[in-house]
């Protein structure tokens, strides 16, 4: 009897946890081992939920004090059902200007959520099917033409979507 109410009490915490996160439609990250390649692309696929509401797109990142950048470039490719492409060139702070990592985190390692799609108008999936979005970094070195090879700092890439408050 004292070993069932001890798992009863596990689940119910589980899916407190869970079920705290109401916005959530989309969210799954990779982990980039030792360092981000200039040629590695992270990719998601999903198949959001519906066509007609609108959603809020999010890069998510967690680094580390290896990073050593107060900025990030990424680009970001947006591939609908039908075979259309929209590919981003963004820019994001990553630390305060006396060095401090900006997201959360209590630990070495923070995390970012990123802005991506739906802050400045609402989006909408307006293709039933499945999207592919591709994540690659894009850092260069002040004054030079060729990307960093080895992205150290970024420990895993994400993407997340959830449903906008405009709905």
């Amino acid at each position: 009897m004292q070993k069932s109410k001890y798992w009863i009490g596990c689940i119910l915490i589980v899916l407190s946890f869970l079920s705290c996160d109401s916005n959530r439609v989309f969210d799954e990250y990779q982990s980039v081992s030792g360092a981000w390649d200039k040629d590695q692309i992270i990719a998601f696929k999903m198949s959001p939920p519906d066509t007609t509401n609108a959603y809020n797109l999010y890069v998510n990142l967690r680094n580390t004090e290896d990073y050593k950048y107060s900025n990030l470039f990424l680009i970001v490719e947006l591939n609908y059902p039908n075979g259309k492409a929209i590919k981003d060139t963004l820019t994001y702070k990553m630390a305060n200007p006396d060095g401090t990592f900006l997201g959360t985190g209590f630990t070495d390692v923070k995390e970012n959520k990123l802005w991506y799609k739906g802050y400045d108008e609402p989006f909408v999936f307006d293709e039933p099917g499945e999207y592919t979005v591709n994540i690659q970094q894009a850092m260069r070195e002040n004054g030079s033409i060729n990307g960093i090879d080895k992205l150290e700092g970024i420990t895993d890439v994400g993407f997340r979507i959830e449903h906008s408050q405009t709905n």
